[in-house]
Formats: structure tokens, C-alpha cells, sequence
């Protein structure tokens, strides 16, 4: 039903004109410069593109959309999964009650507070050890010497074990000040 109405025929029709019909030499160079050079027009390049622009910039929506369902589904599968590692330790532990449980991880986070105390004691130990000339002539030394040796860098390693030496004997004293011993 329909399908004959919609069918076009295959041979284009040609319609025969009493009068004859000229065209200016403007209008042909015109339309056969068209013809050959299927260029579109800055007006319509300008159209696909900001309608590029505009299916890029929605695709991009959809993409971080979808990005950040799927990081929320994972963030909610990582939370389910750890509350139960903590259930299932909690139950081979014999039963803990949930205060033993808190007493527990009360402990674990001190411990692992006191661990960030000391890597901040040492990180502060680190950065006073500028205040030490020593240290700070040997690395101008050592800068001098691979400066003034550029293509050979391995003539600098005198500086660079003065440097070093420097730098031990700094974080020792530091060390000592501060009551605790710097690990190399």
C-alpha cells in the first residue's frame, strides 16, 4: 500500500521548450567553476563545523557522564568490599565485639599516626638541613663542576662524594638535635 507512490522512475524526464533559453557567459563560467571544484563555501563550512563541534561537545558530555557512573560504581563496590574484609576479620577473629573492633583500628590509626610523625620529623630535619654551609658549598661545587665539565660529567665525582659526605655528616647532627637517628 503506498509502495507505487513512493517509487521514482529510473529515466529522468525531459521537458521540451517552445522558446529557447540563454544563459549569460556569467552565469555558465559560474556554474561549471562549481562543478569543478566541489569546495563548500566558508558560510557552509562554518556550519558543519560548529555542528561538529556541537555532536563532539555533546559525545564528550555523554562520555564523562558515563566516566563518572562508572567511578561511582567502583568507589561503592571498593567500600562494600572493604566493609566486609573488615566484617570477615572481625568474625575470624573469634567473635570480636564491635568495641573490640573500634579498640583495634583505634590502635592501628595511632600506630600508623605515629609513623606520619616521624616521616614529618624527618622530612623537617630534611628541609633545616639548608641551614648547614657545608652542604650548601659542596652543592655549589658540585654545580661549578658540571657547568665548567659538561661533556664530561664524570670528572665531577670528587664534588659529588664531598657533596654526599656533607650532607651525612648534616643529617647526623640534625639527627642528634632532634633525638632521633637518620636512616641513609
Amino acid at each position: 500500500m503506498g509502495a507505487s507512490q513512493s517509487k521514482t522512475d529510473a529515466a529522468p524526464k525531459v521537458i521540451h521548450s517552445g522558446t529557447p533559453v540563454e544563459f549569460s557567459q556569467d552565469v555558465v563560467d559560474y556554474l561549471s567553476d562549481r562543478m569543478a571544484s566541489p569546495e563548500t563555501t566558508p558560510e557552509r563550512q562554518s556550519t558543519l563545523d560548529n555542528h561538529i563541534r556541537s555532536r563532539i561537545q555533546a559525545e564528550i558530555q555523554t562520555l564523562r557522564a558515563e566516566e563518572e557512573k562508572v567511578r561511582q560504581e567502583i568507589q561503592h563496590a571498593l567500600e562494600k568490599e572493604n566493609l566486609d574484609r573488615e566484617i570477615d576479620s572481625t568474625s575470624e577473629n573469634g567473635g570480636v565485639s564491635q568495641g573490640d573492633a573500634a579498640a583495634k583500628n583505634s590502635a592501628m590509626l595511632i600506630g600508623d599516626l605515629e609513623e606520619i610523625r616521624a616521616k614529618v620529623d624527618r622530612y623537617q630535619a630534611r628541609r633545616q638541613l639548608g641551614d648547614f654551609p657545608s652542604v650548601k658549598e659542596a652543592g655549589e661545587a658540585v654545580v661549578s663542576c658540571y657547568r665548567s665539565n659538561e661533556s664530561t660529567p664524570l670528572e665531577c665525582w670528587k664534588q659529588v662524594a664531598q657533596f654526599k659526605a656533607a650532607v651525612a655528616d648534616a643529617e647526623t647532627v640534625s639527627g642528634e638535635i632532634h633525638g632521633f637517628s637518620v636512616d641513609s
